[in-house]
Parts: structure tokens; sequence; C-alpha cells
């Protein structure tokens, strides 16, 4: 469902000039030479940012985690302001379908939130998750300080070590801006249990990272 859509607004994009697109690249690129933003705690409580394919299975994912009271869907990554749905979906804007993680570190740390994001993905794929394709679904891992993008090189620096093939995709980016994606994104997953793309993506996805590491989950009520 989601890549029907996806395939149909993307069409466009195939005549816009050159130019153009090398110069969207190059507004893009110029965020890895900025200085994070560091979002300071509240309540105890921190805040993490993680892009890596559909928003939808990423946001479900995190919420089964002990220790992360929210998941939030939305854009960042990108060089527009108020990116919507249907413009990020453009690939026009930069932005990648993004997670805000608010956690409390007494009980999960970012090094292990970080263990979490390439456990439930496939790490070397680049520019998408599956069968979700494009600039808006690639895996975007952000830092807002020197010691979190020591733990994310680290992580990655390991993970190569191990890949018999390819490397790791994701790209590493200093946090700047995200954007809180539209009311009808937020807890989709456990709102539209019958959606298709729920039901084929999202719920494998999740019960394959689940099987993987049972030992971070939240306790069953």
């Amino acid at each position: 469902m989601k890549k029907l859509i996806f395939i149909f607004i993307l069409t466009p994009l195939f005549v816009i000039s050159g130019a153009c697109q090398s110069s969207i690249k190059k507004e893009v690129l110029s965020q890895y030479n900025i200085t994070p933003i560091q979002i300071e705690s509240q309540d105890g409580l921190k805040r993490a940012y993680f892009a890596s394919g559909c928003f939808w299975c990423v946001e479900a994912i995190y919420e089964s985690i002990k220790g992360v009271q929210e998941s939030i869907s939305g854009y960042s990554g990108g060089h527009t302001k108020r990116p919507t749905y249907e413009t990020s979906n453009t690939g026009r804007t930069g932005h990648a379908e993004a997670v805000e993680i608010i956690y409390d570190p007494t009980i999960i740390s970012f090094k292990e939130l970080v263990d979490v994001y390439f456990a439930s993905q496939n790490i070397i794929q680049k520019n998408g998750q599956g069968n979700d394709i494009g600039s808006q679904y690639r895996s975007i891992i952000f830092y807002q300080n020197e010691e979190e993008k020591k733990v994310i090189i680290d992580k990655i620096i390991y993970l190569n070590k191990q890949l018999k093939h390819g490397e790791v995709a994701a790209e590493v980016m200093p946090f700047q801006k995200f954007w809180v994606a539209e009311e009808y994104h937020q807890n989709y997953e456990r709102l539209h249990p019958n959606n298709p793309y729920i039901q084929n993506v999202s719920i494998p996805r999740l019960k394959r990272f689940q099987k993987k590491h049972p030992e971070l989950l939240k306790a069953k009520h």
C-alpha cells in the first residue's frame, strides 16, 4: 500500500534537471559540516533520533523497548522547513522518515538504542528498506554531541568488520531539527493493525527484531 503511493508520487522526479538534483544534494550534504543541536533532558528523559525506512515500522519497534516512553514519527535530515508526507515523498526536500525516541537513560542507554537501530533493519541496504525505496526511506542515525557520535562510529566500525559482503549504509549526521509528522501517522501500527502494509511489512519486521532481542522488550502485562 505504501509502496504504491510512493511510486505514484515519485514518478515526476525523472524530469527534474540534473542541475536541480545536484543543488539539492549539496544542500543536504552541507549539514554534515555544522554543529549538532543538543536537546536538553526534560524530567530526566532524553531524546534520540533515527531514520531507517518507513516510520510506521521504526516507531513500533522502539515503542516495544523497555525504557522508551514514546516514539514519535516525523521527518529529519533535509533542507526544507515544515516538510509534509507528500513533499518528503517526492525526494526533493532531502528529509527522511524519522522517529523521535523519548527514553529514560536510567533504564536504557543511547548505546543500546543504537544497537536496536542496527538490529532492526537491513544494514547494508542503501536508500531504502525492503521495497520502500528512495531518499525519504534512507537510513540516517543522528548524533547530538561527540559522545553520541563516537558510540555510532564505533558500532559501525564493529559491524563492518563482521560483514562478509557490503558495508553499513546508514548516514551519520549531526542532529538539527525534527519535524513531527501528521497526526494520522502517529501510532499507526497500533491503530491500524489490519492495514495490508502493517500486516505484510511492519508486523513481520517488528517480530523479527523481537525474536532477535527478547531481553530488550517491555514486560507484557
